[in-house]
């Protein structure tokens, strides 16, 4: 899907509307047919993104606030790296909602890049940003946070909230555990970052809870160009992949691809 001469959109604030089958799902145990439509609907999920995201080429994701308008400097440095990472040959995918979601495409767009979305159902975000070219959605976030991971070699992390908390920690510990390889996280904006790396040092690392080696898998910079030389290296160097490289998958015909 493309979206051509759309203006940003903007955050809504709403009241939360949970969906009543995913509230239903995390009430705990229901009926067997209940509980089996679950696991098919899940499981159509995965295939549906699977299917949308094979060819997308070498990932890199951003995370980041939907709250934030274009008039503020997260939305710069959101649309700064987008277009960086694409200048550099790499596929931009974010949550496909507004705020930074919106500029990290937008900048990968307006750089000629691959700008991809997976968005989720949520009342502030029903549709993805006008800036992306390929998008997915899901119902469950579970989901949209392994598709977020599995197409990605690196991870962007810009100031946010509960959710980019969430997602940062998410792949901190999927990284720490070794369920996925050592893939660079870079947070930018270091006056935004810098009390929660204190935090880091001061709380967790001192008292034993994390290693020295996690927090040395965090780079923190106000730096495009820092950004993207740690995670051009970490392509080449960890995963022999240059930045022009795409993925020679042949679609087939007989999988409507």
């Amino acid at each position: 899907m493309t979206q051509q001469d759309a203006s940003p959109s903007e955050w809504q604030p709403q009241a939360a509307e949970p969906n009543d089958s995913e509230r239903k799902f995390l009430e705990g145990p229901h009926e067997r047919w209940w509980e089996l439509l679950r696991i098919v609907r899940i499981a159509w999920e995965f295939l549906r993104g699977f299917r949308k995201l094979h060819f997308v080429g070498p990932c890199v994701t951003v995370f980041g606030s939907a709250r934030v308008p274009e008039t503020h400097p997260h939305y710069a440095l959101g649309r700064s790296i987008g277009a960086s990472l694409a200048r550099a040959g790499f596929t931009v995918m974010t949550g496909g909602g507004p705020g930074v979601m919106e500029a990290a495409n937008r900048g990968a767009r307006e750089a000629g890049g691959m700008s991809v979305g997976c968005n989720i159902d949520l009342p502030n975000e029903l549709s993805p940003n006008p800036y992306v070219d390929l998008w997915v959605q899901f119902h469950y976030f579970f989901v949209r946070k392994v598709m977020l991971v599995k197409y990605s070699y690196a991870f962007v992390v810009l100031p946010g909230g509960f959710g980019t908390l969430d997602e940062v920690f998410e792949t901190a510990t999927l990284i720490q555990t070794g369920k996925i390889r050592d893939f660079p996280i870079v947070l930018m904006g270091t006056e935004f970052w810098a009390p929660f790396m204190d935090f880091l040092h001061r709380s967790l690392l001192a008292d034993g809870k994390i290693r020295q080696e996690d927090l040395d898998r965090l780079t923190l910079t106000d730096s495009t160009e820092e950004a993207v030389r740690v995670i051009r290296e970490a392509a080449l160097g960890r995963f022999g992949l240059t930045y022009t490289d795409r993925p020679h998958r042949r679609r087939r015909r007989w999988l409507l691809e």
